[in-house]
This record gives structure tokens, sequence and C-alpha cells, in this order.
């Protein structure tokens, strides 16, 4: 079997890609990554490093939105499950840089979904995100859930894919599944995370900045967990079936991956400095309260992210499950190996 997995430098493309050539030696994984510098080169090529020392595993450098390279890829290495990673991530960023949004997450969603049409795949599963639940004030969020009010232009092109992809379904038959995603950290993760950008800024002996003057809740879901739910997913795509008017019932699905164990921001905050002074990443005697700063909700943020994942432990048997302090304790010590 052939695996394509966009975005496989990436953190969760890299740790997918990673678990699917351990444990699947027969299967062959292609990687496609740009290697941007939205982050810091040297982890991507870190994780790309450790991929290449397998020999089932080909990386190609390229852009998701050059059409032709897509169409060629496909054409060349007709694979059989596709996984799309690659997207330019961040709320945030999203504001000041709106271009590459477009550019990576909409361009580059069509051109693989045009692939899939014109060389037919067993599956697609693409990332989305739990930015597309924008301020719903219902907790634990849903899928069923309305999703029609984003609140950042990050979450608007998450939402436009997850709607071109029941589209093509629909039209072409092409099995679907979307994962959103929630708040997803540990070790070798995205720097532009608050877990990460945290720890850089606290060793700089910088100030942070804890939003909505720490009010804020988030469900954070430790890497193995969401590698496990991509796993399950990619292995058993929706059902092709024929409605009651004879035409095709889209073979779509989507689901949340996320802890549905949503975390105070201050309670995060003072978890990762207590494993980040065990781990030696920091000194035991540091003065974290003249290092923190309450500051108000910043644009495009959220007060809460909390999951309903009953629908994927239904029909899959799992639900992320690892406490927090053990995925930080694994980040800090990580982080003092790579870093110190």
């Amino acid at each position: 079997m052939t695996i394509f997995i966009t975005g496989a430098a990436g953190f969760i493309g890299a740790n997918l890609a990673k678990r699917v050539l351990t444990d699947e030696p027969g299967a062959h994984v292609v990687g496609l990554d740009n290697l941007n510098d939205y982050y810091d080169v040297r982890l991507k090529q870190a994780r790309l490093a450790e991929l290449e020392a397998f020999e089932n595993f080909t990386f190609i450098r390229g852009d998701l939105a050059d059409k032709r390279l897509i169409s060629d890829l496909f054409a060349r290495y007709r694979p059989q499950i596709v996984v799309n990673l690659a997207a330019q991530a961040g709320v945030r960023y999203s504001i000041t840089n709106p271009d590459v949004y477009i550019e990576s997450n909409i361009i580059g969603f069509y051109n693989i979904l045009e692939a899939c049409r014109q060389h037919p795949v067993e599956h697609l599963v693409y990332a989305s995100s739990s930015s597309v639940y924008g301020s719903n004030s219902k907790v634990p969020y849903a899928t069923e859930d309305k999703v029609d009010n984003p609140v950042s232009l990050y979450a608007a092109t998450k939402k436009s894919n997850e709607l071109l992809a029941h589209a093509y379904a629909k039209l072409y038959d092409i099995p679907c599944t979307g994962l959103r995603f929630f708040t997803v950290y540990g070790p070798a993760g995205r720097p532009d995370m608050a877990y990460f950008s945290f720890t850089n800024k606290l060793r700089a002996g910088e100030t942070i900045q804890i939003f909505n003057y720490g009010n804020c809740k988030r469900d954070f879901t430790y890497i193995d967990d969401i590698v496990e739910g991509v796993l399950r997913v990619m292995r058993r795509p929706p059902e092709r079936k024929t409605g009651t008017d004879g035409l095709p019932v889209p073979p779509y699905a989507l689901y949340n991956i996320g802890n549905s164990q949503p975390e105070n921001l201050l309670d995060f905050v003072r978890i990762l400095s207590e494993e980040l002074v065990r781990a030696g990443v920091l000194p035991e005697d540091y003065d974290f309260a003249a290092h923190q700063k309450l500051v108000p909700m910043q644009p495009g943020d959220v007060p809460v992210t909390y999951a309903d994942t009953a629908p994927l432990e239904r029909d899959f048997g799992f639900r992320p499950h690892t406490p927090l302090r053990e995925g930080l304790r694994r980040f800090a010590q990580w982080y003092h190996d790579f870093y110190m």
C-alpha cells in the first residue's frame, strides 16, 4: 500500500509517517512538504531526518499549491490512502498574512481533491480544526453543531475544506473523512503553540502573556493520541452507499479528536512551569510570577475549546486519554535534550 502524507515534515505529519513506517513495514509512505520558514526549519529537518532512515519512505520537497506537481505525484505513485496535513496554521498569523492561507489551505486543498478525482483513492483523510467552532457557546463541541460563524480566516479556510470535501465526496464518490484537531501538543511540536512559545520566552527571561486574564480553557491533545486517532480512521473509509433516490450518498465523515478535558490556562502554565523545572530547563528558584502578565482576549481567540469525542469512540473504539502533566513532562524532557 502507498500512503501519501502532505505536511510530512510537520508536527502531526512526521509523527504519523513515523508510526506507519514503524508499524507497517510493507507500506510505502510518500511525504510532501515545502519546508517553509513559518517556524524553526531545524525542527522540520530533524523530523525529516528520522523519517529518511526508513527505506520505504520517499520525500518530495514541493508546494501543495503547485497543481502540476500534485497531479504528477498522484500519477507516479498512485496512492491508495491520502492524508492531507499540510496547511498554513496559526490563528493570529492569519490576521496579518491572509494570502498564504488562501494559497495553502484553499488552493492547495483543492489540488488534492482534484488529484483524488483524477486518480481515484480508497480514502482521503484531511485535517480540519477545532477553530471551526468559532465562539459557539454550547460545549462540548459536537460535529453536528452549526459552524457558520468563524472568528478567524484560518477557521474559515478549514470550514471551507470541509465543504469542498463534502462536495467532492458527493459528486465523485471519493471517500473523505475530516478530523477536527484540538490544540495538539508534545515533543518537537510547533514553536508558535503556547506551551512551546511560553517555554522559549521563560528561558529567555521574557514575560509571557496569558490571554483573557487567564479565563480560557483549552482541550490539549497529546500528539500520540492524535496519531492513534488518524491511524484508526484512515484504515476505515466511509462506506459507499446508494440513497432512496438512487443516487450515491456522499461517503463522507467528520470527527473531533480532542482530550475531552479542557484545562484552565493558569493551571496549564503552573503544570508547564513545574515540569520545566523538573526537566532542568529552568532553575528551581525561577520567579514565574514576575514573568507572567494577564492580558485581554486577542482577535481570533475563543474562551474555550472542548471536544465531544463520542462518535470517535463509538465508531473506532478510541478516545484520547494522555493526561496534560504526562504530555508536558515528555515535552519538557525533549526540549531539554534538543536545545540544552
